[in-house]
């Protein structure tokens, strides 16, 4: 009974320093070294950040920002994808395997964060872009409960498997990472609009992108619909630069974006694209507490207004909350894909049936 008990603890202490444990240096030392090597066995993504979260003091690439709000902040990180990786996984440690410690040679491993003045981090960023078949770009805003370190890995994740050869770039608002927290990243994403805004119009002016598109899932969906509507607004030069616009599981009152969101970003000659889902029970406990649908929701309050191409997910995602298709599934991914690399429009991509309700047509994407 004793060896037992002390067997259960033991594993009990490896997986709690599973997902807490600084990555050694020996790790940061493969990562950093590789990075101009053939011989590393895995690939290195490099992506860009900007961040409103504060800066923590802490040294290690996933500990240097907090969960709390500070000022904006740019920099690079160096993402590992594996040899084995799976479209659409962000590969981790498991129990199940037995693996406590993170391995870059299987795992898909935040590895070096670095902080970048305006003027480098810019330069960089347009340097990648003038290297691109198209001058492209992509920036990405995450959702409720994620930390620094989950946005950069599911941005070099999408990056690799969109194989997108622009320069991939990720905002990180100040979300507390906690289910518990759903009101204080509310209230932070509401505060990161203004910050959101500042970076886009920098962005569009400095980066020498002419293909730009934007991504956002569930919550940070707010702060990004908001801030580049009021940017067009100011600013209607960029919209030609404006390649898409895409939410996925927007966690936004749909009566809302109807009225006041979708009429800012929407154009007669270029929509934008919606992922809605109604198996998403994330945006059913949102709507719970709101008392209000949410326009990631395709149930009863289905989006379809003219400028905005939704598509129904419903089918395509099996996980508990049905909430992460936009970077987990392959057909989403896929779907993505078309739109970034030939601008193809809904009615004319692989893998959508169009459907017909009273307000018009939208798609529903084949599992």
């Amino acid at each position: 009974m004793a060896r037992s008990r002390l067997l259960l603890g033991l594993l009990l202490a490896l997986l709690t320093s599973c997902k807490s444990a600084p990555k050694s240096e020996d790790a940061m030392y493969i990562g950093a070294s590789a990075a101009d090597s053939p011989q590393r066995p895995y690939t290195l993504v490099k992506t860009y950040f900007a961040t409103d979260r504060r800066q923590s003091g802490v040294v290690g690439a996933d500990a240097m920002f907090s969960d709390r709000r500070g000022e904006l902040t740019y920099g690079v990180c160096q993402v590992s994808v594996p040899p084995g990786h799976v479209m659409g996984v962000t590969e981790e440690p498991s129990v199940f395997k037995l693996e406590f410690n993170e391995d870059p040679r299987k795992h898909v491993v935040l590895l070096a964060t670095s902080i970048r003045d305006p003027e480098s981090f810019f330069s960089e960023i347009a340097a990648t872009v003038s290297q691109s078949q198209k001058s492209q770009a992509f920036v990405f805003v995450h959702g409720y409960n994620v930390t620094f370190e989950d946005a950069a890995r599911r941005t070099a994740q999408m990056a690799y498997d969109l194989q997108f050869s622009g320069a991939p770039i990720f905002y990180s608002w100040p979300s507390r990472a906690s289910v518990h927290a759903y009101t204080i990243d509310e209230q932070n994403i509401e505060w990161s609009e203004t910050n959101i805004k500042s970076f886009l119009k920098d962005f569009f002016a400095r980066s020498q992108a002419e293909r730009v598109y934007l991504i956002a899932h569930s919550m940070g969906s707010r702060g990004l619909a908001r801030a580049v509507g009021t940017l067009l607004a100011e600013s209607p030069e960029i919209r030609p630069r404006l390649a898409e616009v895409i939410l996925a599981a927007p966690d936004i009152d749909a009566e809302v974006f109807r009225r006041d969101i979708a009429p800012q970003l929407v154009h007669t000659d270029h929509p934008m694209t919606l992922y809605a889902s109604s198996n998403d029970w994330a945006l059913a406990g949102s709507k719970k507490v709101h008392g209000a649908p949410r326009i990631g929701d395709s149930g009863s309050g289905l989006c379809v207004m003219s400028g905005v191409e939704t598509v129904d997910a419903s089918a395509i995602d099996t996980s508990l909350l049905g909430h992460s298709y936009y970077g987990s599934s392959r057909s989403i991914l896929s779907d993505i894909h078309a739109i970034m690399t030939t601008g193809t429009r809904a009615n004319s991509r692989f893998g959508l049936a169009a459907s017909m309700t009273k307000d018009g047509r939208y798609w529903v994407i084949r599992p």
